[in-house]
């Protein structure tokens, strides 16, 4: 999912476009180095890039450790707001044209793409995050957003006072109702009289609900409004303006999304009101990819991350869930040994 703290619009100049401005997005980081023998890894972002505090960050960090571990040699481009599927095509090519090698996609809207684009460079290993691809030299790197959604929908049916809470996506598309899905049962199961608001704030194509934070603050407003006190975002960029109208209401919890929000330094001033946060480990996909493609056996196929594989889990800073933590322990155990499965739709 993703959130955006800064959006660039720059274009990215390749070997093979030399001359020749693209609509590719923004490079956030070129190594310079000249080591023939060095890895160089591409990673296209979604709509935020690094700085986004939650999606993309996630996966920054997994290049980071890869870049630091691996020494190689990265390139970071970016998406930009309404562009077209051919920008995030030729993003992708600039990456692969220039000898990078794997070139990661960061978030669901970049399936076409990669789609398109890695059956032209067999060579090429790719990485694709949120989605699925059948290609053969693309790694699809999945995760269970429903199952941490649902430890969070517990914690919140536990901490809130009346039993409302609500939650925000950023997009109404099949992933983010995952999170929706997961995090309503969990609330539900916990406590039956409980009412969950859901409020999506754009739909289809239309993804500028990953990036406003002032739609996530508006439709946060409207929901403590209506009495809610616990509301999750799972908004990428709009999640901050979420956290940031919760933390204007005595009493209220925020549930952060992908990253420990409440260790987001862009967040700090409200981190003693973000109850916890639902993390995807986007970084271990990433670094398992690119750790594949060094040691010649590269990933292949769907890597699924679970909650009982460590890919999904509830962050615990600031204490805030220690008390009920058994509780939140208990559900655990049961998604796992099978006891419960979540729904991935309302």
């Amino acid at each position: 999912m993703r959130r955006v703290s800064k959006i660039t619009a720059a274009c990215a100049i390749t070997a093979a476009f030399a001359l020749t401005a693209t609509a590719c997005g923004s490079s956030s980081d070129e190594s310079t180095s000249s080591d023939k023998g060095q890895m160089k890894i591409g990673m296209a972002y979604d709509v935020g890039g690094r700085g986004d505090n939650s999606f993309n960050d996630s996966a920054a960090r997994g290049l980071d450790k890869a870049k630091a571990e691996l020494k190689a040699e990265t390139k970071e481009l970016t998406a930009k707001n309404g562009e077209t599927p051919a920008d995030r095509e030729q993003r992708l090519q600039s990456l692969a044209e220039g000898g990078y090698n794997p070139v990661i996609a960061i978030g669901f809207a970049y399936k076409d793409a990669v789609d398109k684009i890695a059956p032209k460079y067999p060579k090429v290993n790719f990485g694709l995050v949120d989605s699925v691809s059948d290609v053969k030299n693309v790694s699809s790197i999945v995760f269970t957003e429903e199952q941490g959604s649902y430890l969070a929908g517990v914690a919140a049916a536990l901490k809130s006072k009346d039993g409302q809470v609500g939650f925000i996506g950023g997009v109404d598309l099949p992933l983010i109702k995952k999170f929706a899905a997961g995090f309503q049962q969990g609330v539900l199961d916990t406590n039956p009289k409980a009412k969950v608001q859901i409020q999506y704030l754009s739909t289809g194509s239309d993804l500028s609900g990953f990036g406003s934070p002032d739609k996530g603050k508006e439709a946060a407003k409207g929901m403590l409004d209506k009495g809610a006190d616990v509301i999750f975002a799972a908004a990428g960029g709009s999640g901050a303006g979420s956290i940031e109208a919760v933390a204007g209401k005595k009493g209220a919890w925020s549930i952060g999304v992908d990253s420990d929000q409440a260790l987001d330094p862009a967040l700090a001033k409200y981190k003693d009101t973000i109850l916890t946060s639902v993390v995807k480990n986007v970084d271990a996909g990433v670094y398992d990819l690119v750790k594949s493609v060094k040691d010649g056996k590269p990933l292949t196929g769907v890597q699924s991350y679970s909650l009982a594989k460590g890919g999904v889990s509830l962050t615990t800073t600031g204490d805030h869930i220690t008390d009920i933590q058994a509780k939140l322990d208990e559900a655990k155990k049961k998604i796992v040994d099978g006891t419960i499965t979540v729904k991935t739709t309302t």
